[in-house]
Order: structure tokens, then C-alpha cells, then sequence
């Protein structure tokens, strides 16, 4: 059965709202701009908000580039208190009357950069065993999730609004939870905490400044301006070289076969994946070794 809808392509970039899952933005933005395929490129939790990049029709063959993209979120901690999902969604399981202050707080900070290992959270979507690690916690069998490597790039305090409080930014790599992030500081802290309000404000290249509303979204779809909110497939890509082709040789690659370039091709790395363009319109991912560029992923642009 054919699916129904539009052949809308490129990236929506939304802010998501709180109290929406990420699935369920998803299907908003989908229903407004009717396209026929959509996806998106990381989920937030319903108690968080900010920058959910969503990709439709053939951007969807962009996604995995973007999850494994660098974010940047701002998140609040509330020290005294350890609850069972490491956010405020959770009933308290623990308790202190200690206090961290700045000093203690800023000290503690440069410890959390760089490559860290990381135990995920037991309410996470993280699978075990086939199940999903949150169904298993709902259902009183909290499983014992391994720690694994992560990667933070920049770790900052930004506010310490109250002796209860404080509000920090992170950077970081693919599979970082800020949740466990607040979990953490507070076990090194001897206090307890957990994240109290947490906004993603970038996602790779896509920042607060791209984002739209569900409301100015909606807005926008009624106006039939795609023009306005819609970005190119491609600009999931532009941390990889672009190699620009002729006509033969674009049809070569969407008939699956490869090409030859020249072994000092200006600007390109010796291999690798490129993005093949041809007339200003993207052909497709490729992958070069030597003079050879072979299709990997094509566009039906």
C-alpha cells in the first residue's frame, strides 16, 4: 500500500513544547506539512524542551548523521534530593541537608569533561534483553545498566540562583544523559540531585536561531511558505567535503555504479564520505578511496 502524503524533503527544525513527546511532535509536524516520510534526529524527553531537528521525505536518509551530531544543552539541578528517573518526573528515593556552594560546585566541574564513562539511567530507552530498560523499571525489574564511554566537549556553570539550585551548559557527544549528569554531581557532591528543567539549544549545526514553534509552524503550513521553515537536505551534511560532478557522471552514481576523480582532487580527503552534488542539487552520499567514489546513499531530489 502506497503511503500517503506529499513529497516534501528537507529538515524542519521545531522547539518543542513541554509535555510533548518527541514522537508526538513528530506526528504534528508530519500532519501539517503532509509529507509522506518523517523522522527525527534525537529525542527529547516530554519534560524537556528545545531544538528537535525533524527530516522529511529524502532527508530521512540524513538522520543518522545528525543523532551522531554534538548538542548543547542548559539544564538545572536540584541538589538535596534523588529521585528514582533522575529528573523531577520521579518519586525522591534519598535525601541530604547538604548544600553544595559555587566554589565546591566549580571544582568538581573539570572532572566531568572529556572522555568520561557513564552509567545511562534506568529510565531510559535503552534496550536489555529485547525490553526497553523503562519498561522493565516500571515493572519493579530495574535492570543493572553497564557504564560506557561519553564524551563532553565543554561543561559550564551558569547560574547559582539559590542554595538549592544551580544551572549549568553542557556540550556533548552522541549518547550523553544529562539526566545522569545530574545524578553524578550529586553522588560526587555528597548531596543528591536531579534535573529539574532541561532545554536542548543546539543539535549539530541547528540552533535556537532556526527553530520554529509548533504554533509558527502551523502558521507558516497554512500559508503553504515551506520556503520559510524548511532547510535543505543537505544541510545535515555540511561537515562532510562536497565533490561537485557533472551530469554523466551524477547519472552514473544513481545507476549505482562508481566514478573516477583525480587523486589530488583540490579540498578532498585521499577517503571517505563525500556529498555529491551536480548542477547545485545533491545527488546523493558517496564514499571515495583513492580515485574511486562510490554511491553509498542517493537523493530522489
Amino acid at each position: 500500500m502506497k503511503r500517503k502524503g506529499r513529497p516534501v524533503h528537507g529538515w524542519v527544525i521545531v522547539d518543542k513544547p513541554l509535555g510533548l513527546t518527541s514522537t508526538q511532535c513528530l506526528a504534528k509536524v508530519r500532519r501539517l506539512t503532509q509529507a509522506a516520510k518523517a523522522g527525527h534526529g534525537g529525542t527529547l524527553d516530554p519534560l524537556a524542551t528545545g531544538i528537535l531537528p525533524i527530516a522529511l521525505g529524502e532527508a530521512t536518509k540524513t538522520v543518522a548523521y545528525v543523532m551522531g551530531s554534538g548538542k548543547t544543552y542548559r539544564f538545572t539541578v536540584r541538589w538535596g534530593e534523588a529521585t528514582s528517573t533522575d529528573d523531577a518526573e520521579g518519586p525522591v528515593i534519598a535525601r541530604s541537608d547538604e548544600r553544595p556552594d559555587r566554589a565546591a560546585i566549580e571544582a568538581m566541574l573539570p572532572g566531568f569533561v572529556g572522555e568520561i564513562m557513564q552509567r545511562p539511567p534506568v529510565y531510559s530507552a535503552l534496550k536489555v534483553a529485547g525490553e526497553r530498560a523503562y519498561d522493565l523499571a516500571r515493572a519493579g525489574q530495574a535492570p543493572d545498566l553497564a557504564s560506557r564511554p561519553i564524551r563532553i566537549d565543554a561543561l559550564r556553570l551558569a547560574d547559582v540562583p539559590d542554595p538549592d539550585h544551580a544551572v549549568f551548559e553542557v556540550d556533548c557527544g552522541k549518547g550523553a544523559y544529562v539526566r545522569a549528569l545530574a545524578r553524578d554531581f550529586g553522588q560526587a557532591l555528597g548531596c543528591f540531585g536531579h534535573v529539574v528543567a532541561l532545554r536542548r539549544t543546539r543539535v549539530g549545526r541547528y540552533g535556537e536561531d532556526r527553530a520554529f514553534s509548533l504554533d509558527s509552524l502551523e502558521e507558516l503550513c497554512q500559508k503553504d511558505a515551506a520556503h520559510a521553515y524548511l532547510l535543505p537536505v543537505e544541510t545535515a551534511l555540511d561537515d562532510i567535503p562536497a565533490l561537485v560532478v557533472t551530469g554523466p557522471q551524477a547519472d552514473r552514481l544513481r545507476h549505482g555504479q562508481s566514478i573516477r576523480i583525480a587523486l589530488a582532487a583540490p579540498g578532498l580527503p585521499p577517503e571517505g564520505e563525500l556529498l555529491v552534488t551536480a548542477d547545485g542539487k545533491a545527488v546523493g552520499i558517496a564514499e571515495r578511496l583513492s580515485d574511486e567514489v562510490r554511491p553509498l546513499r542517493l537523493f530522489n531530489l
